[in-house]
């Protein structure tokens, strides 16, 4: 073989390889509360979908036991971003200067239920009794303070116990720890099928109020913004997909091996939310909802600052509407 024709074989070759080498996908480290529930389905759709790997983008997912936690962390740096974070605490630590901030709202409305002991019937019966929530400045207490407010009961009326997660608020329910509990789809489905009463849902006491977000940290948005821009779309074709009626089934499979929780239980699941249209379709932020949790919080006192609604978002990446 003559020389030439070596070196013609050789650059072939070369570029052959060039050409098959797969891009290294970036990796996101991403900071969850608590363990898998439905808010995080789309997270659980865009990985089983593919719609993560198909923009060359992988999550590490981190599980922190509560939201005060993933704020400190995501503050310090620990991880890049949090998916589907209840509000309150990214809000709080913003105010007090936390280099963090809210580029999207996900769950629009608080889809919590207040489960109680099969033995309490009514709201009177918790007068004296033990209620799990996720902390004594969680956005869980307004919630509870929404509901009990009309119901007849107030502060001191009741005592209240925390638990960061709502897994860890249905173990302690479940255990006759407590005598009550604020969960999440699917928990309370799961706890109502084991007899457990339901009192209530949050969404029929604060519907105006937006429960959770996407919050990053702002030198990793920066130096990061075209991989922030991938994951918030992927975000958004996961939630336009778990929207789809046509992906019912596909969608209540995706959570059940996820979370190897029961079908049934899942299946209500999808239905509450999606019939409620609790997941923000859109990809932006409305001033009116954030405002009206700005103020929640500045009547508790945990807002000391402005709460213009611009101080508490990114500006380039957080899309805002009326």
């Amino acid at each position: 073989m003559g020389r030439w024709l070596r070196h013609a074989l050789a650059g072939l070759l070369a570029g052959a390889a060039v050409a098959i080498t797969p891009v290294k996908a970036e990796t996101v480290t991403v900071g969850l509360v608590g363990a898998i529930s439905s808010t995080h389905w789309p997270i659980y759709i865009g990985l089983t979908k593919g719609y993560f790997a198909a923009e060359d983008v992988k999550l590490d997912l981190v599980f922190i036991q509560s939201s005060a936690a993933l704020v400190q962390q995501l503050t310090a740096g620990s991880i890049d971003l949090a998916l589907s974070t209840g509000l309150a605490d990214p809000i709080r630590a913003i105010d007090k200067g936390a280099p963090i901030a809210i580029v999207r709202i996900e769950i629009q409305a608080p889809p919590y239920a207040l489960l109680a002991k099969p033995a309490i019937k009514r709201w009177p019966d918790l007068k004296g009794k033990t209620i799990s929530i996720g902390g004594p400045k969680d956005i869980t207490r307004i919630y509870l303070e929404r509901m009990a407010d009309p119901n007849g009961l107030k502060a001191g009326d009741y005592d209240t116990v925390f638990a960061g997660a709502t897994s860890a608020r249905f173990s302690a329910l479940q255990s006759g720890a407590v005598d009550a509990a604020i969960l999440l789809p699917p928990f309370n489905f799961y706890a109502e099928s084991a007899g457990f009463t339901n009192l209530g849902l949050t969404v029929d006491y604060a519907k105006e109020l937006p429960f959770t977000g996407t919050v990053v940290g702002r030198a990793w948005a920066s130096a990061h913004k075209a991989t922030l821009d991938k994951v918030l779309a992927v975000n958004a074709k996961s939630v336009a997909w778990f929207s789809d009626p046509a992906n019912r089934a596909e969608a209540i499979e995706i959570m059940v091996e996820a979370s190897k929780l029961k079908q049934e239980d899942v299946a209500r699941s999808y239905d509450f939310l999606r019939k409620n249209e609790f997941f923000e379709t859109a990809g932006r932020v409305s001033k009116a909802k954030m405002g009206a949790l700005l103020a929640a919080l500045k009547g508790l006192g945990d807002i000391e600052g402005s709460t213009n609604v611009e101080r508490f978002v990114l500006p380039g990446v957080t899309q805002l509407s009326d």
